[in-house]
């Protein structure tokens, strides 16, 4: 039976209120950074018969509408890609869902519904993004420590606000040191968020893009959480022509068909592009120093659990 008291134990608590108000702070912050570079927000895309395959493209949710098959948004990736027809700079805060493992309800990180700030810039570089991602974390931290110090208070945050340009260390430096599940023990160490960069290409998507000289190498980011909150953000520049994409699908062992509409509009010809998705709870996880990130948001569902 469903225990109904633990929820509403939480939705009573200050701690809860408290994390609420600057949840909303976020959002509000964030727009107001991205209209002032020129973003234009979009709605979010909640079904399609194509979404992002994450590390494994073979677990899904599901619906089936008119004799159709409708995956439920893992991430709006290539719905980004195709906006970028009618706009240059977009933006959208875009609901996920992923199956992850039931283990990972004791993660405190992670949740099976999400929702994160999904940006894409057309003909952008990897370091136009490096750039805009340093000044969105900063704008927001800075923001949230002005508005809302009574919050911070209640959870005894200290707030440093980190000087940009923020360090970057390679995916191969990473592993090296900390090993094939670095991104703990490396946030850890951290007293300010850094870049993780150059992941290799059989750890990530095949939307990535490859660098043209160093192959295997993918122009690809993650932004690293100090103090042990782990990733916070992660994006880079996108593979934009038909037959590298049609390649890269085929090489992660992943039926062409399941991208046939996305291939169509590949082969019509997609613009250069780079963009990064952000998670709300996460952000807000670590701006409040919460460690159960269900603690984050109402209506929470954490793998492998039951949730209203």
């Amino acid at each position: 039976m469903f225990d109904i008291e633990k929820p509403l134990s939480l939705w009573l608590s200050d701690k809860m209120r408290h994390a609420l108000h600057i949840q909303s702070g976020i959002l509000e912050f964030a727009r107001e950074f991205l209209k002032q570079e020129g973003f234009v927000e979009i709605l979010p895309v909640i079904v399609s018969p194509f979404t992002d395959p994450l590390a494994d493209f073979r677990v899904r949710a599901e619906i089936e509408c008119y004799g159709f098959r409708y995956q439920i948004t893992k991430s709006m990736i290539f719905h980004k890609q195709l906006a970028l027809y009618s706009l240059p700079r977009l933006f959208a805060f875009s609901p996920n869902v992923r199956i992850e493992a039931s283990e990972r309800r004791f993660s405190g990180k992670h949740l099976i519904e999400f929702v994160q700030l999904d940006l894409e810039i057309k003909e952008a570089s990897r370091q136009d993004l490096l750039d805009l991602g340093e000044k969105l974390f900063v704008y927001i931290l800075s923001r949230v420590k002005a508005a809302f110090a009574p919050e911070l208070a209640f959870f005894q945050r200290e707030l440093e606000v980190p000087d940009i340009p923020f360090r970057q260390v390679t995916y191969a430096e990473a592993v090296e040191r900390y090993g094939t599940y670095y991104e703990h023990e490396l946030s850890e160490s951290l007293k300010e968020p850094i870049w993780l960069v150059d992941f290799w290409e059989q750890n990530r998507e095949f939307y990535d893009r490859e660098y043209p000289e160093r192959p295997g190498i993918l122009k690809d980011m993650d932004l690293i959480y100090p103090e042990g909150f782990g990733e916070a953000l992660s994006g880079g520049e996108r593979e934009y022509q038909y037959e590298k994409i049609k390649k890269r699908i085929e090489h992660k062992g992943i039926d062409l068909n399941a991208y046939e509409i996305y291939l169509q509009f590949a082969e019509k010809g997609l613009f250069p592009s780079a963009g990064f998705g952000i998670g709300i709870e996460r952000l807000t996880r670590y701006i409040c120093g919460i460690r159960q990130i269900e603690e984050t948001r109402l209506f929470a569902k954490l793998p492998g659990t039951l949730s209203p």
